[in-house]
């Protein structure tokens, strides 16, 4: 029986890793610079378009049967 991910599990999942990698991106750029301002700015940027390809990416991985096994 095929496997089907939702797209809502999907959205949910790139929204929560996005989230812990924000954090760790304004925490790392102001450690290294020590601008609070300059570590929002780098953690806004960057992470508004790896959340789209990350989804993207997401997606496409789950129309990929290689190394996925039904229940049983």
């Amino acid at each position: 029986m095929p496997r089907s991910v939702l797209v809502r599990r999907s959205v949910v999942k790139a929204v929560t890793y996005r989230a812990l990698i924000m954090c760790l991106d304004f925490a790392t750029i102001w450690w290294f610079t020590g601008q609070p301002r300059i570590a929002v700015g780098f953690m806004i940027a960057s992470n508004v378009y790896t959340t789209i390809a990350y989804l993207g990416h997401e997606r496409l991985w789950s129309r990929i049967s290689w190394g996925v096994e039904d229940a049983r």
